[in-house]
């Protein structure tokens, strides 16, 4: 069986600035880790897939930080959007791409910005769920939930279908439903129901199975990966991405492809298996709480920081030191042009700073 990975490295992390920026978003910073969340992401791969067999999807703007952080990488390893079109015009693109070396071969699509810690057992589910992927199914993993958390999707699964075991002993189950973000009382009952995970963003599919999907469910948007695909290779492709591409509608693999896969007329199998394996998005500052060091106060603290009277804290110091006195459950994050203060219950809210710096035009900020 071969596996490749396609690692999609396009998002803006908007939700940690000031440090990350549209040139060196959050996946490319290392955030309550010892390494860039990139460079983790593919280091974890090894050796189930190895670096040869590695692709990452992003914009044109974050070439130079790939070469930067993954000089193993080579530069037919990296597949360039012209433009941002969500995650399913991104999949499809990639899924042209490897079809032309190996249609049945097994693609690994993993987000370039998570942290994982129990890496022996991420691979081998991994390897489990390839193996149900290369038999024509639809796999994805989903996290076993330990709080009522109302900033993920969630991932229902059939409790009274017969699970399909692998040759590792690992049991995939079968996906009832894809749901959105819930309010704080949906998210108690999925969890109280034992049937829910969460949505960790992680498929698995060979090329030839999920275009197939894509002509099935999505099929203005193959026609445009079509389009693309006959011109792999030759010097019209670059003019044929930027034209094609460009004009995909921005939509989700989960609302275009997984949700309509998973009804119970569609003929490709889509199978979920759980995973405890350390999983944080980190999809905000207050996410490090999950899985940062942490001092004897429960602060979590980079950089030049002197703290007094101050508990459970996250401070980020990047160019100066940050003192804080008498304060508690706060950000606080200083780079060399903008300070970030706010407490941790709005952490999910920076974004909203970046939008009114689009708004000013402050693009020195962004």
């Amino acid at each position: 069986m071969t596996i490749y990975a396609v690692i999609m490295a396009g998002g803006s992390g908007t939700r940690f600035w000031p440090l990350s920026r549209q040139r060196r978003p959050k996946q490319f910073l290392s955030i309550g880790t010892a390494r860039p969340l990139i460079v983790e992401t593919v280091e974890r791969l090894s050796p189930t897939i190895p670096v040869e067999r590695v692709h990452i999807v992003a914009g044109h703007g974050h070439v130079s930080a790939i070469e930067e952080h993954l000089p193993q990488l080579g530069l037919d390893a990296l597949i360039i959007e012209p433009c941002a079109r969500n995650t399913a015009p991104c999949i499809g693109l990639a899924a042209i791409h490897i079809a032309a070396r190996d249609p049945d071969a097994v693609m690994a699509v993993l987000p370039a910005d998570h942290h994982i810690s129990q890496n022996v057992r991420y691979r081998e589910l991994i390897q489990a769920a390839s193996e149900r992927a290369e038999q024509g199914d639809i796999v994805t993993l989903g996290i076993e939930p330990t709080r009522p958390e109302t900033g993920y999707g969630y991932i229902e699964f059939d409790d009274q279908a017969v699970p399909e075991e692998t040759s590792l002993g690992i049991a995939a189950l079968s996906v009832a439903r894809f749901v959105e973000k819930p309010d704080l009382e949906t998210a108690h009952h999925y969890l109280s129901t034992g049937r829910f995970l969460w949505n960790s963003g992680m498929f698995f599919f060979t090329p030839r199975t999920i275009l197939a999907a894509f002509a099935r469910h999505l099929p203005d948007i193959f026609a445009g990966l079509e389009r693309i695909r006959d011109t792999i290779g030759t010097s019209e492709y670059s003019a044929t991405l930027q034209a094609e591409f460009s004009e995909m509608r921005s939509v989700s693999i989960d609302y275009g492809i997984m949700e309509p896969v998973s009804r119970p007329e569609d003929p490709t199998a889509l199978l979920v298996i759980p995973a405890d394996i350390g999983w944080n998005d980190v999809g905000h500052w207050a996410a490090l709480e999950d899985y940062a060091d942490q001092d004897e106060d429960g602060n979590i603290v980079n950089g030049s920081t002197v703290l007094i009277d101050a508990q459970q804290n996250i401070i980020h110091a990047d160019s100066a030191t940050v003192a804080v006195v008498g304060l508690d459950n706060v950000i606080v994050v200083q780079t060399g042009d903008a300070v970030l203060v706010c407490p941790k219950t709005r952490a999910q809210d920076v974004r909203a700073i970046v939008d009114d710096l689009k708004a000013k035009n402050r693009k020195e900020l962004l």
